[in-house]
């Protein structure tokens, strides 16, 4: 018996040394809802925790497989919870850096023969010691193409998840029927996903919050008739194509902010005082196509959206 190793932990005490506490609370004040996503991310903090204590008592040898998937649809939160998910594998000694590296497909898959591998160990390099988020990761896969590189990235990509899951954390992302697809059709991904997190879509309830915190973050402020207007947005706004959540919301804050400038210079005879500076009228919501039937969406949005449709 080795009797160097103690006998007992305080599971307490450690929570409150790894800074895993800070980590949960700032991802409370950082993402409004996805109350099944925070309940997960508890649970694995709460694994880990009991894994390192586990390790003290001489219990256990192998580090636990931390690779994950998170599926959902656009502006639920992946990319924030990653961060977060990096800080807190981090603190509790898993990854060296604490670090997120976010890529797609073009970061990885080359054009031509020979460089694909390049471009693929180029950005593990840097993933290294770290989170890699890979975001639309069944673009990866290309089977009806047999001139497409993505296989490659993908062997290597398995290889790396597999030798060295103690010096790097990946995290596959996407819309949750093609995920499923993937995995179907690349099962040592799914072989070495342990934890499988599905995002939500945000209430309208929900959405209308961020909306305020995102405007009060950049000190604006809805009036009333510009809340009541809002609301009207998101319910009409979610029955159309290219919905993205949190990020369609963005983009409409976005455009009201415009909307309100123009409107400012217009209507200014003189000074104005910081009160009318920061304030977003019914008319700045109003403007939108969607209350004339059209679609709100950017075009980089849009086509993102239609392209992860086909």
């Amino acid at each position: 018996m080795d009797e160097s190793r103690p006998t007992h932990v305080d599971l307490t005490a450690a929570f409150e040394d790894s800074g895993v506490r800070d980590v949960l609370r700032e991802l409370d004040e950082t993402l409004i809802g996805l109350e099944p996503v925070k309940s997960r991310i508890r649970e694995t903090a709460a694994l880990l925790l009991v894994d390192q204590a586990r390790r003290q008592l001489g219990l256990a040898t192998e580090t636990p497989t931390l690779h994950m998937s998170f599926t959902g649809n656009p502006g639920t939160g992946k990319t924030t919870v990653a961060l977060k998910m990096a800080d807190l594998l981090h603190r509790l000694g898993y990854v060296r850096k604490g670090h997120l590296v976010t890529v797609t497909r073009d970061d990885l898959v080359g054009q031509y023969i020979g460089h694909t591998a390049p471009k693929t160990k180029e950005v593990l390099k840097k993933a290294m010691g770290g989170v890699l988020f890979i975001d639309e990761a069944y673009y990866l896969y290309r089977p009806d193409n047999e001139r497409d590189y993505g296989q490659e990235a993908i062997e290597i990509l398995l290889q790396v998840m597999e030798n060295n899951r103690d010096d790097l954390v990946v995290i596959l992302a996407g819309y949750g029927d093609r995920m499923d697809r993937f995995f179907a059709s690349n099962p040592g991904f799914r072989s070495r996903i342990a934890h499988h997190i599905e995002f939500p879509d945000y209430s309208d309830g929900e959405l209308l919050h961020i909306a305020q915190t995102m405007l009060a973050r950049q000190n604006y402020r809805l009036d009333d008739g510009a809340r009541a207007a809002m609301e009207e947005y998101i319910a009409a706004r979610r029955g159309q194509p290219h919905f993205a959540n949190a990020r369609s919301v963005r983009n409409a804050l976005d455009r009201a902010r415009l909307r309100q400038a123009n409107r400012l210079f217009t209507e200014a005879s003189g000074p104005i005082g910081a009160d009318r500076l920061s304030l977003i009228t019914e008319p700045d919501i109003r403007a939108s196509r969607v209350f004339r039937g059209g679609l709100d969406v950017d075009r980089k949005t849009g086509q993102a959206m239609r392209q992860a449709a086909e």
